[in-house]
């Protein structure tokens, strides 16, 4: 069946609290056209900057989810994510006058109302989906945390949390279909300890915060003077602990409803792959930490599986953008393992280059004698030369540094390289270059044949010499 991507038919605005700041912040939706993905707009900021919803912009999750770009912040975005995911809506310009979004009553079911609200109309384009092909694993040992996903022909959902409370005990929670998202999950609010709601008061953490939009669980026995202490700091009337060991400031929803906010947590967090996903998820302890890890993997998956079957095409006859003296200047590489002739093209993620393979390759004297062929760690070395000629175009002095290799994976070899081959390398940067380390999916051609292919990382380090 086809399904088409979707967006909101009217802007509607969301009004509320940042949890953090405390400050008065207003959201606003608005329709946004097929292939937009989701993108934060900062109205508050002279310019309007624009914050894209993708997991490599992801800075911090210590309290939530923020992201950046260029510069410019939008935090505990979560919520708001899980919500666009749950009403099935692809592209939408989320505009916000503040560092954040509002926290409402702690969960999601404000934002669904809003968007339900502004109503939800098909786009013409077709919506795009990512298949789980293998078993991905992500587990933190130190924290108990795993996130596996398994194929499946839809979204599905089970996580567990434990943690080691008596009064939360084991908790699970699942979702086998977003139809259920509203109802299920949407309500379920955010939930805190005593001890982490007196630290973050303590360190002005939660000038936002509010009895309304948290679950207060009960992690030592208190007195009574303690919690109207707390009361008073948080401009409410008296209260007592419940007999379940929260808080009597609110009920529950459900039994279950801190796991369920976990999983509608992660829900929000895995939005910021951009794309929705058909596999079966279960998740042990997940948190945003956790959560947008996974995220950036399956975004690393998806840009690598874009990127494979993209033949680049060689003019001989087009002047190269560099010649070898001018591929010099860029690497420390000299004669015999200097690796790369030309360079044809180059932007801000891809590269293009060329190497002529002929008899005179001095390792074809010993590889073999009677059948010579390309060694493949030469293959592998010339493309990591012609990434280092890209990565080494984002610093200004590329003559006082190198790039060393961190990790080489997924490398495959498709036909063998001989004399009289121009091998045509392509290297697209999977992500952004973070802290001089850029991760790189590199492939070989022969013509229109692929004879290898790999991921490799690498960083690049000041020149000692």
């Amino acid at each position: 069946m086809i399904i088409k991507q979707r967006t909101i038919q009217k802007p509607v605005t969301v009004k509320g609290k940042g949890l953090h700041t405390g400050i008065d912040v207003e959201l606003t939706f608005k329709p946004a056209p097929e292939n937009f993905g989701y993108k934060f707009k900062r109205v508050d900021l002279e310019s309007n900057p624009i914050i894209s919803a993708v997991a490599e912009n992801v800075v911090d999750t210590s309290r939530g989810t923020t992201i950046e770009e260029k510069g410019v912040r939008i935090s505990t975005i979560e919520h708001v994510m899980a919500a666009l995911v749950g009403m099935r809506i692809d592209n939408i310009l989320i505009e916000v006058n503040g560092p954040e979004t509002p926290i409402v009553d702690g969960s999601s079911i404000m934002f669904v109302n809003a968007l339900k609200e502004a109503g939800v109309v098909d786009l013409e384009a077709d919506r795009k989906f990512y298949e789980i092909k293998e078993k991905i694993v992500y587990s933190d040992t130190q924290r108990g945390v795993e996130i596996v996903i398994f194929p499946d022909d839809h979204l599905s959902i089970d996580v567990m949390i434990d943690y080691n409370s008596k009064v939360l005990g084991h908790q699970y929670a699942l979702i086998n279909s977003l139809d259920d998202f509203e109802t299920e999950i949407a309500p379920c609010r955010t939930f805190v300890f005593l001890h982490e709601v007196e630290f973050l008061l303590k360190h002005n953490l939660i000038k936002g915060g509010d009895l309304n939009n948290a679950i207060v669980i009960m992690d030592r026995q208190v007195e009574q003077d303690e919690l109207d202490r707390l009361a008073e700091l948080f401009h409410k009337p008296k209260i007592t602990v419940k007999p379940e060991g929260i808080l009597n400031n609110l009920d529950i929803h459900f039994s279950n409803e801190p796991a369920r906010h976990k999983l509608l947590d992660l829900v929000g967090d895995l939005a910021l792959i951009g794309t929705a996903i058909k596999g079966r998820i279960v998740a042990t302890r997940p948190g945003h930490a956790a959560n947008t890890e996974m995220a950036k993997t399956l975004r690393q998956m998806i840009r690598r599986e874009t990127l494979k079957g993209e033949v680049p095409k060689y003019d001989p006859n087009k002047v190269p953008l560099f010649n070898i003296n001018q591929i010099k200047k860029f690497l420390p590489h000299r004669p015999p393992f200097l690796l790369i002739d030309k360079v044809m093209s180059m932007d801000e993620k891809t590269i293009i280059g060329i190497k002529n393979v002929t008899m005179n390759e001095p390792f074809f004297m010993g590889h073999f004698p009677d059948e010579p062929v390309m060694p493949g760690v030469l293959q592998i070395e010339s493309m990591a030369q012609l990434g280092g000629v890209l990565v080494m175009n984002t610093v200004p002095d590329p003559e006082n540094y190198i790039t060393l290799f961190l990790k080489i994976d997924k490398v495959k070899f498709k036909r063998k390289v001989i004399p009289g081959d121009t091998l045509v390398f392509k290297c697209d940067l999977i992500g952004d270059i973070r802290r001089g380390i850029a991760t790189m999916w590199s492939q070989a051609f022969v013509g229109d044949t692929l004879v290898c292919e790999g991921e490799m990382t690498a960083q690049i380090v000041k020149n000692k010499a």
